[in-house]
């Protein structure tokens, strides 16, 4: 096993890189072409392209980049060979990572021996996870001097995960002690989930947290961050101007940590990525943090799915998410929105986010009233890959509203999850309808629902060419048409009719 690594480590690599075959030009022709026909805002305000204009129009752009490529080649000397393998070497060797083994207690005799290579003098190691392996106090004592050795060049930490199984007060020394080693190198990454740290375990950080003044990703999930957890935090961290990554996920923050830690938001005006979901937070903690996610213009992935936010903290949201131009990932599942909460998300997302890919709005009671706000919304919507608004009462004419919102363009769709909605058979058809012919398209889910056999076969049939990109059916009740009174099931046959002057509304909105 020795001498293969280090055949690896010596072995030269030579790629060719130039000129690219023809087979790849041609897909590159063919790559353009779709985007180029595939509806967009650009598309909405100049107009679409036919498909040989848009094929005339990828050729020339081919040519003319390969015609610029080529010239920069033939002036600049040709890879040689082993310098791919030198920069993946290099690359290679500034990462020290133990986690790939064995979950287990550390002794002081192993620490020494895995630790070996950062003793190593002048070693490039820039980055560290200590992930997956719990140290005791004799690990921790034989780590502490190597960490302090060598901490001036380490710019990123992960010690997720390394004190499992230790009592409270020997996991708190050991934190302790690994602080004060790194205490005072520059990083910008720091993990310290999965430590169950509470109140406690924070502080014993504290000497390492109030060091860093450039953080840009700092990593708190499953941590036990509670309301005086979250405060610690806050008071401990000098600076978050330089965050552009913050996520809590799974803590038990309740309202007022979510105040506490709507403080470092704040102040993170650099802020691109912000989890906090599973965090217990009810309406004055999501107003709370609305409030301050409206410093952070620079977002691009919000996830606050599980907690209680209701009506309330959803419309407060909605205020902050007209800010966020570069959004492109939204998770705002089960959060108590009812029709209202969503509603007043959806029209303000709908003018703004233009380039979302992923919207995520499950379980908040949302009935066929609130979807033609999401229809409108998801309409505005062209570069979506990912919908999901499982777990809604939505019905067949909210499934039928966004059915049609989605079978314009979308040409980047590739899964939609509408499972438990108690969507029937024309639902259900109409979704499908429109998926199915959708390039790239992966997998719907419509599961949970009240589809009859005939509308599960009729379902089946539509995929019978590609089954895979349908998901389970075996959750529907067959008997569900029978809660519905006979009345209304006489009025289903006219259901598409009536939506469709809804449609037109619809439309109508979307081109204002």
């Amino acid at each position: 096993m020795e001498s293969a690594t280090q055949t690896f480590q010596h072995r030269s690599l030579s790629v060719k890189l130039w000129p690219p075959s023809h087979s790849t030009r041609v897909m590159l022709v063919e790559r353009m072409t779709k985007n180029l026909i595939t509806p967009s805002f650009f598309s909405r305000k100049y107009g679409l392209l036919s498909n040989e204009e848009a094929e005339e129009d990828a050729k020339k752009i081919e040519e003319l980049a390969f015609a610029a490529a080529d010239q920069h080649y033939k002036k600049e000397p040709d890879v040689k060979d082993g310098e791919i393998a030198d920069k993946t070497t290099a690359l290679h060797e500034s990462v020290f990572d133990i986690s790939g083994g064995r979950r287990a207690f550390i002794d002081a005799e192993e620490a020494e021996d895995l630790l070996k290579p950062l003793r190593e003098p002048e070693n490039s190691y820039t980055r560290i996870c200590f992930s997956n392996r719990s140290f005791g106090l004799d690990a921790a004592n034989v780590a502490a001097p190597i960490l302090s050795s060598i901490k001036d060049q380490l710019t990123e930490v992960d010690l997720s995960d390394f004190i499992a199984g230790r009592s409270e007060s020997e996991a708190l020394e050991v934190m302790n002690i690994f602080s004060l080693a790194l205490e005072g190198c520059h990083l910008r990454y720091l993990n310290l989930s999965n430590n169950a740290l509470g109140e406690k375990g924070v502080r014993a950080f504290g000497a390492l947290l109030k060091s860093q003044n450039n953080l840009e990703e700092l990593y708190l999930m499953n941590d036990g961050i509670s309301e005086e957890a979250a405060r610690a935090v806050s008071e401990l961290i000098p600076s978050t101007e330089k965050l552009k990554v913050l996520q809590f996920h799974n803590n038990m923050t309740g309202d007022e940590g979510a105040i506490a830690i709507s403080e470092i938001v704040k102040c993170s005006h650099a802020l691109e990525d912000f989890r906090c979901s599973s965090t217990r937070v009810g309406t004055d903690g999501g107003v709370a943090l609305a409030e301050a996610l409206k410093t952070c213009t620079h977002l691009k992935k919000l996830d606050l799915r599980d907690n209680m936010f209701g009506v309330e903290a959803g419309v407060a949201l909605s205020k902050a998410l007209s800010l966020f131009a570069d959004l492109t990932e939204l998770y705002l599942s089960y959060l108590n929105l009812e029709d209202e909460g969503a509603e007043a998300l959806a029209n303000v997302l709908k003018e703004s986010a233009p380039s979302l890919e992923v919207l995520e709005m499950a379980g908040n009671d949302v009935t066929a009233k609130g979807a033609a706000s999401l229809a409108a919304c998801i309409a505005s919507k062209q570069f979506l890959t990912k919908l999901n608004l499982s777990e809604n009462e939505l019905k067949d004419e909210g499934a039928i509203l966004i059915g049609k919102a989605l079978g314009e363009g979308h040409g980047q769709l590739n899964e939609v999850d509408m499972s438990t909605n108690a969507i029937r058979r024309a639902g259900a058809r109409l979704l499908a309808q429109v998926v199915v012919t959708k390039p790239g398209f992966k997998l719907l889910h419509i599961n949970g629902n009240f589809l009859s056999d005939e509308g599960i076969d009729e379902v089946k049939e539509l995929f019978k060419s590609s089954p895979d990109m349908l998901g389970p059916l075996d959750e529907n009740d067959p008997e569900g048409e029978d809660y519905e009174d006979e009345e209304e099931e006489e009025e289903n046959a006219d259901t598409e009719n009536e939506l469709e002057s809804k449609l037109k509304d619809l439309k109508i909105e979307k081109g204002e």
